[in-house]
């Protein structure tokens, strides 16, 4: 499917400091501990802008790429960074489920047994493609107008039909009860889930440890801001505002380039 312009009819380059405000888009690292929209809560104070969305969340534990909206004229493609792949390297931890899929949630269940590598190297195999994946129970997934993990919450859990996403995963290191792979996904996959499913097929159970997401889409962990300078006395308002790209023929260019090049 041939991806629509990121122009949106708009002009090309867009002054950062618009009549309407700061305008463009800031890639963060988002810091382990804080909610995707603490960091765009705590953006919206310091510079004084209330219209700021994004373009794809992380959970409290993840850390990495958050590519940043800001002003009318750039939420205004969210849709279109929200459908562009993505890349992570993910730890999980074999041997103990959790009822997240991930080391926020209770634990479960346990097992003492250990994979081998060939069992390891086996059960990656299924993940490669595309693939049905069933989304986790704590998920923002709505099912008949509910929001998953609504129910979750009040100890319900219900039928989920799978989704076909698409999966290319390799293993960078297995050391028990370890497992570090690298995953470059469509929208809309969990890596949580990913990282449940390999459990299940290994027989031991695994959750998901943590989670760093290295690209989004054109935008790369090497060219985002700190995030957990947010909030720090340290922080350097010009240097934040340097990291704010405004020109969107740049951004189309890297977006055409990219779309080109994983076909």
């Amino acid at each position: 499917m041939q991806k629509k312009p990121l122009r949106n009819n708009l002009n090309l380059t867009v002054p950062l400091n618009s009549e309407d405000g700061v305008q463009g888009i800031l890639l963060i690292n988002k810091p382990r501990g804080k909610t995707s929209f603490s960091m765009i809560a705590a953006l919206r104070k310091l510079l004084g802008v209330q219209k700021i969305g994004h373009a794809g969340t992380l959970d409290p534990f993840a850390t990495g790429v958050m590519v940043l909206l800001i002003g009318r004229r750039f939420t205004r493609l969210s849709d279109q960074f929200l459908h562009c792949d993505k890349e992570y390297l993910a730890q999980v931890h074999l041997g103990v489920v959790t009822d997240t899929y991930d080391c926020d949630g209770a634990v479960m269940q346990q097992s003492d047994g250990v994979p081998s590598r060939a069992e390891l190297d086996g059960a990656i195999a299924q993940f490669q493609g595309e693939i049905d994946q069933i989304p986790p129970m704590f998920s923002a997934k709505k099912v008949n107008g509910k929001k998953l993990y609504e129910l979750a919450r009040k100890g319900r859990s219900i039928e989920r039909k799978p989704v076909k996403v698409k999966v290319n995963a390799r293993i960078l290191n297995y050391e028990y009860p370890y497992v570090h792979i690298l995953v470059t996904c469509s929208k809309g996959t969990y890596i949580r889930s990913l990282a449940y499913d390999l459990g299940n097929l290994l027989g031991c159970g695994a959750h998901l440890s943590n989670l760093q997401r290295m690209r989004s889409g054109q935008f790369h962990l090497r060219d985002c801001f700190d995030g957990a300078l947010f909030q720090s006395p340290d922080l350097d308002m010009d240097a934040l505002r340097a990291h704010i790209q405004s020109n969107l023929e740049s951004i189309d260019a890297g977006n055409s380039q990219l779309s080109k090049s994983s076909r």
